[in-house]
C-alpha cells in the first residue's frame, strides 16, 4: 500500500558531493508507550523532533483492533509527519492488518512487499495443528530517488523466538532479495537479536551496522540492541544514537548517512 501526504521539499543538501539522510527505525508497538497507553500523537512528536528523512517502522497496525482504536497508524503517522507511505502487511486477516512500514519525506517510486519465512503467531484455534514455518509477505522495500541519488530502503521484523532457527532462514533470504538489486541499500529494522548473534553474521557479509551505541530495548530500561539501521557500500555512516523517548517499549535508532553521488 502506498499513501501519498504532502511531504515537505527535502533538507538534504550537498555535503562536498555527498548527500546527507537522515534514517530512523522504530519498533512502534501499535502506537503503545511504554505506559501502556496508545498515543499517536507522542510517537508522532518524538519523529517529528527526529527530523527524518526516512522512517522505518515495525509493529504497524493497520484497523487490527481496539489496542490501536481500529486506526491505520501507517497512515495515521504519514499523515501528522506530512511524509509518504509505504506499507507492508505481514498480517492480512479481513480488513485487519498489521506489519512493517516505509514513511518517506522523498517520494516513493516503487514498493514491493517481499515474502520470507515466518513462523505465524496467528494461532489457529484447537483441534488445528500449530502453524510451521512457511514463506509470508512483510520484508518491505521501498525505492527512493534523494536529489537525484538512488536508495533502496528495507525494512524487516525478525522472529522472536529464542529458537534462532526461523531467523537464520529469514537473513539467507532477506540477503537473497536484497542482492537483486544493484545500487546503494539501507535495511532497517528489528532483527530481535544483539549484533554478535551467530545468525546475523552471514548478514554483515553485506551490510554495516550503523552502530548507534546503545541498548534498544525494552525503552524503559534498555539491556539489549535488537533495533538496526544497516546500509550497504555506497552508503557512509556519519553518526548514529539511540533516543530515550519512551514513546514504545523498544527506543528508536537514529543514522545519520551519507549517499554517494
Amino acid at each position: 500500500m502506498l499513501v501519498a501526504s504532502a511531504a515537505p521539499p527535502a533538507r538534504a543538501r550537498d555535503f562536498g558531493g555527498e548527500i546527507p539522510v537522515r534514517v530512523v527505525s522504530y519498533n512502534i508497538h501499535a502506537g503503545i508507550g511504554s505506559d501502556g497507553v496508545f498515543d499517536l500523537d507522542r510517537q508522532a512528536a518524538v519523529l517529528r523532533a527526529l527530523h527524518a528523512d526516512v522512517i522505518g517502522l515495525q509493529e504497524v497496525d493497520v484497523r487490527w483492533g481496539a489496542r490501536s482504536r481500529w486506526l491505520d497508524t501507517a497512515v495515521e503517522l504519514g499523515r501528522r509527519l506530512a511524509m509518504h507511505v509505504s506499507f507492508a502487511p505481514i498480517y492480512r486477516i479481513g480488513s485487519r492488518e498489521f506489519g512493517v512500514a516505509v514513511l518517506s519525506g522523498h517520494p516513493v517510486l516503487a514498493a514491493e512487499n517481499h515474502r520470507i519465512t515466518r513462523l505465524s503467531t496467528q494461532t489457529a484455534p484447537d483441534p488445528a495443528p500449530a502453524p510451521l514455518p512457511a514463506p509470508a509477505p512483510g520484508f518491505g522495500e521501498v525505492v527512493l530517488r534523494v536529489r537525484g541519488a538512488p536508495l533502496r530502503v528495507y525494512v524487516t521484523h525478525l522472529d522472536h523466538r529464542g529458537d534462532p532457527s526461523v531467523r537464520t532462514a529469514q537473513v539467507a533470504e532477506m540477503r537473497q532479495i536484497m542482492r537483486r538489486a544493484c545500487g546503494p541499500k539501507v535495511l532497517v529494522g528489528d532483527f530481535n537479536a544483539p549484533p554478535s548473534a551467530p545468525e546475523l553474521g552471514p548478514l554483515w557479509r553485506d551490510v554495516r551496522d550503523a552502530d548507534p551505541g546503545g541498548s534498544t530495548h525494552p525503552a524503559q530500561n534498555p539491556v539489549k540492541r535488537i533495533d538496526y539501521v544497516t546500509v550497504s557500500a555506497g552508503v557512509r555512516v556519519h553518526g548514529a544514537h539511540v533516543d530515550g523517548t519512551l514513546a514504545s517499549d523498544h527506543r528508536p535508532v537514529v543514522a545519520d548517512l551519507r549517499l554517494r553521488r
